[in-house]
């Protein structure tokens, strides 16, 4: 269910589309705010968390001695351009290989997949996916620019092959570390509602409403039931 951050900015239960102008319109003073945010949050988060960092590699490494410590993957990002997104390993190394016998598991609807129980998952995996610390290497994209901490969940290329015109308004924006999906049950919550909160997103950014969000994702990090 949308959190309650999530139902302050809800202003209709009708789908609207939202238009270019709307973006042209948007506050410049927010956007370069927003950037000079993403800028000093990455800086920060990369070195309040290097010994974490440390940590995770070496465990990520005694489990499985012949895989990578980090994960790449191509995501789409705004405007529809791609550029490789980057966490901690958390799967097997044949992860991508293994994922067309395990589509028919697929436990959420639209254009993406989840499943609760994922064979491909290893144990340090499974940790660092119930806590997001699997996602932190993205504070990288964000320094680099093809991320912002907060915005829509950036999709795979095959996910966004199956969007409707109206679901590619997700793409209107820079895509996020976290944003009102992750703050609003993740995993519980389908493509169709994750389409619709990130769009009550892009409708109502602000520095504030950030900041809220980024507030709200550091109270459920390390207790989050609906990662997975």
């Amino acid at each position: 269910m949308p959190s309650e951050l999530a139902k302050q900015h809800v202003h209709t239960n009708t789908p609207q589309k939202i238009s270019q102008q709307q973006l042209l319109d948007e506050n410049k003073f927010y956007l370069t705010a927003k950037r000079v945010m993403d800028i000093i949050g990455a800086i920060v988060g990369l070195i309040l968390m290097s010994l974490l960092f440390f940590v995770v590699a070496i465990a990520i490494k005694v489990e499985d001695p012949k895989g990578a410590v980090f994960f790449s993957q191509t995501r789409v990002g705004k405007n529809g351009k791609e550029f490789k997104m980057y966490k901690f390993r958390s799967m097997v190394s044949d992860a991508e290989e293994r994922l067309k016998d395990l589509l028919k598991y697929n436990e959420v609807t639209g254009a993406m997949f989840k499943m609760k129980n994922d064979p491909r998952v290893t144990r340090v995996g499974r940790f660092i996916r119930k806590t997001s610390i699997d996602e932190l290497p993205q504070l990288w994209n964000v320094l680099k620019g093809d991320m912002s901490l907060v915005g829509p969940r950036p999709p795979l290329p095959r996910e966004v092959e199956k969007y409707t015109e109206y679901d590619r308004q997700r793409l209107l924006v820079t895509p996020g570390c976290t944003g009102l999906w992750q703050i609003s049950g993740r995993s519980n919550v389908g493509f169709k509602e994750m389409v619709e909160l990130d769009l009550q997103y892009i409708r109502n950014r602000s520095i504030l409403f950030d900041l809220k969000i980024i507030f709200k994702t550091v109270l459920v990090l390390f207790g989050s039931k609906d990662a997975f």
